[in-house]
């Protein structure tokens, strides 16, 4: 189960995508609404949520997924239940990803990227405290997945089916959906 978290003010394509592409892999990917049921994403867009916050099952969850967009990512770092999801993943050696503003203020913020690589929303690197910052669209280190935003999106979807099912999966969503067709 992975669970993609959307507090008000998310970026659409960064949480969407993701969820799209699990899907499409056979992933169970739900989308998980902090703040209400219906959530609306930084550029207006209101999106119904499967579950909310307080009924999801950590203890069934492969992976957290942490959209950015502003004001969402410091929504969901103000939030507890979010915080000690993350922990609980993360201690549990479970997958934590995080695109955008996200790996830097709540992965950051939480001092989970001390000696990682890791990629975030061009200019917020200094948020990633102790990280190994790369100017990448998506960096994989161990458990931690990481995405520069909105371009990186596709990129982001694929290395998180690449870790839950294989890279040879990942290669065949991508072909599905046209990405990184070379002429």
């Amino acid at each position: 189960m992975v669970y993609v978290l959307l507090a008000e003010g998310f970026e659409e394509v960064e949480a969407l995508t993701p969820v799209d592409l699990l899907r499409r892999a056979g992933v169970e990917a739900k989308l998980v609404g902090v703040t209400s049921k219906i959530v609306p994403g930084s550029h207006g867009i209101g999106i119904e949520t499967d579950i909310t916050m307080d009924e999801a099952d950590w203890n069934i969850a492969d992976m957290i997924v942490l959209p950015g967009g502003m004001p969402g990512t410091t929504n969901l770092y103000a939030d507890k239940r979010v915080i000690d999801a993350v922990q609980k993943c993360y201690d549990e050696g479970k997958y934590v990803a995080a695109i955008c503003a996200a790996p830097s203020v709540i992965l950051g913020g939480m001092g989970l990227l001390n000696g990682r690589k890791a990629t975030c929303y061009p200019g917020m690197e200094d948020g990633m405290v102790g990280a190994m910052p790369l100017e990448r669209t998506c960096v994989v280190d161990g458990r931690i997945i990481t995405a520069c935003g909105v371009g990186g999106a596709l990129d982001f979807g694929c290395a998180l089916i690449s870790a839950l099912c294989g890279e040879e999966k990942a290669r065949k969503i991508a072909a599905e959906v046209v990405h990184n067709v070379r002429k």
